[in-house]
């Protein structure tokens, strides 16, 4: 083996195989031009002698050198891959302001040998860094604690869990809206429709929507694959339910339904995200879908901070300094995630706020994620607007197009059907051949389910005014919002009445973030189990009464504060419960780990 491809293979043999293939080639390509050979191969003997930090430290230089000295095109693109995959193997793949995970660190991750079963240290060490705190280890106690209430224990000091984790709003008692059911028990057994008493009992327009939709399936069946797109008919109901709302045309071409807005927003992370020096501008705290993403697609995730003490608005200085920290790294920010309203954080943005970070994407060519999913859930003055809207009554004045990719779901509002996974994402401003990509992705899983586009279907187009079911449809819908309107004003601790806790007030989404100031007695106890201070006092909560809340460091909080986010969802009755359990919680907590009486 020549030298160079010894040492170069050594001081990479994290990815021996990669860089055996990549050297040899590059080598024998040298080798093999008349006036390279000298310059190729003493460029090589220069990267081989390098230790990693001072490789990767100057990643751009070598491949601007290799490329001047005319190295084989296909070899410098080898060697580019494979000084990211080095990198992102250095740096874990994921880039976070806390610590949430004590699994094994990426360095120590090494390829499985043969006949070696699965373990921590070789499996994909992206899956291994992805947290996804919403459904961690709170959840996995609150499941055993409901296993054992089911088994007749009654040796718990509570008889119920009450889920306050997750935007759920049917396992909490909502109930569905009686059109959408009607319509989809039809279209699911459409041998219903043959039935004499199918208008006896089903209103007429839930049978004329059946039949509608039947029309729009392959095979009139609903078992069937869509276009991996989505429903035709289906996203022409999507695009005209978007130019009502805006006042702006949409193209059902540029709209995907997907499995919830999960899968939208999965599709559009792996769409920008090419390795460790890509970034997405993530707002903390943020929902953890968007860290988990772009931890498992291996890019980097770069922080830009929500400021609690102005209701949790977005400074676009903030966000500036985050892009240009970022940049100065040699991370190419790729996108900004928006989350309007904010979850977990329940702020509403205003139009001026909304046209700042418009302004800043069009000077950065930074594309625009705009999760909206919770348009429908407003309790402030300030109402709900569109970064589609936004973007198209200020496009004339801006230096080049946004591109936009925006989010929506029948999970939230008052729909609340979260099981069945239905959403969708309009993209706007992309070229044709981006679009075609996203095509490729959506391809890669098929369909998305056909119950969940029917579901989205629904919700954008709802019963008319005058239509037999529009009555009994809107009386439902009201009775949803203006219980969680209610509910937003004395959900737990948001009134501040416990010492040591704030509220900010919840102007939209589904849930309230408390802050919560901890006695040292209570971060020490936290410390001796390894826990983070805000987990500990969730867990205790949990203990103490079955409540399930979420720790404030799943979703990224300033250092040195504490939150936790809970919802806002339970029934009145029930969430004036919650709320009194929790006030009574934390008092003892404070008073057993010697609390302070004020802030």
């Amino acid at each position: 083996m020549p030298l160079p491809l010894a040492l170069f293979a050594l001081s990479l043999s994290l990815l021996p195989r990669e860089t055996s293939r990549v050297t040899s080639s590059m080598n024998q390509n040298a080798e093999n031009r008349a006036g390279g050979r000298g310059g190729a191969r003493g460029f090589l003997a220069k990267l081989a002698k390098l230790g990693e930090n001072r490789l990767l430290g100057q990643r751009d230089h070598w491949l601007q050198a290799a490329s001047a000295l005319r190295i084989h095109s296909p070899d410098l693109n080898r060697l580019a891959i494979l000084l990211s995959r080095l990198e992102e193997i250095r740096k874990g793949f994921y880039h976070t302001p806390t610590k949430l995970s004590s699994a094994p660190s990426a360095e120590k991750w090494a390829p499985s040998r043969p006949g070696e079963l699965p373990s921590l240290d070789n499996i994909n060490p992206r899956v291994v860094k992805a947290e996804y705190a919403v459904r961690g280890e709170i959840v996995l106690r609150a499941s055993e604690y409901q296993k054992r209430l089911a088994e007749g224990d009654k040796s718990l000091p509570f008889d119920e869990v009450i889920p306050c984790n997750v935007g759920n709003p049917q396992a909490l008692g909502q109930k569905p809206i009686t059109y959408f059911r009607e319509v989809l028990s039809l279209v699911s057994h459409p041998k219903l429709l043959e039935s004499r008493e199918v208008t006896t009992l089903f209103s007429k327009d839930s049978v004329r929507a059946a039949k509608e939709y039947l029309s729009l399936l392959p095979g009139g069946s609903s078992g069937a694959y869509s276009n991996s797109m989505g429903l035709l008919g289906i996203r022409k109901k999507v695009a005209k339910f978007l130019e009502r709302r805006d006042g702006y045309s949409a193209d059902p071409g540029r709209i995907f339904l997907t499995n919830g807005a999960s899968a939208a927003v999965q599709m559009a992370v792996q769409l920008l995200i090419g390795g460790p020096s890509d970034g997405i501008l993530v707002p903390i705290p943020q929902y953890p879908l968007y860290s988990a993403s772009i931890a498992l697609y291996g890019g980097t995730q770069v922080n830009y901070t929500l400021a609690e003490n102005k209701g949790w608005g977005t400074s676009i200085e903030d966000v500036q300094r985050a892009y240009d920290e970022a940049t100065a790294k040699g991370i190419k920010v790729k996108g900004i995630v928006v989350i309007n309203p904010g979850n977990p954080t329940g702020q509403c943005l205003e139009e001026k706020n909304m046209r700042e970070i418009i302004e800043f994407c069009a000077q950065t060519g930074t594309v625009l994620l705009a999760d909206e999913v919770y348009q429908t859930n407003i309790y402030s003055s300030t109402p709900f607007v569109s970064f589609k809207k936004a973007l198209r009554d200020v496009e004339h004045e801006l230096e080049r197009k946004v591109p936009l990719i925006s989010f929506h779901s029948v999970s939230k509002g008052f729909v609340g059907e979260c099981g069945r996974r239905g959403g969708y994402m309009e993209v706007v401003n992309f070229d044709e051949k981006i679009r075609l990509q996203l095509y490729k992705l959506a391809s890669v899983i098929l369909s998305p389910n056909v119950d969940g586009q029917i579901m989205t279907g629904l919700m954008v187009d709802p019963p008319l005014p005058n239509s037999e079911s529009y009555d009994e449809y809107s009386m439902e819908g009201a009775k949803i919002l203006t219980s969680l309107s209610e509910s937003s004003t004395i959900a737990p601790l948001c009134g501040g009445v416990n010492e040591g806790v704030h509220c900010n007030p919840v102007e939209g989404a589904l849930y309230a973030f408390p802050r919560i100031k901890l006695p040292p007695g209570a971060i020490a106890a936290a410390k001796k189990k390894g826990k983070n201070p805000d987990a500990f006092y969730c867990l205790e909560l949990l203990d103490s009464t079955g409540i399930v809340v979420v720790p404030g460091s799943g979703f990224g909080q300033e250092e040195g504060t504490f939150h936790f986010r809970t919802s806002i969802i339970p029934p009145l009755d029930k969430i004036a419960v919650v709320s009194e359990k929790i006030r009574v919680f934390h008092e003892k907590f404070m008073q057993k780990y010697g609390g302070i009486r004020s802030l």
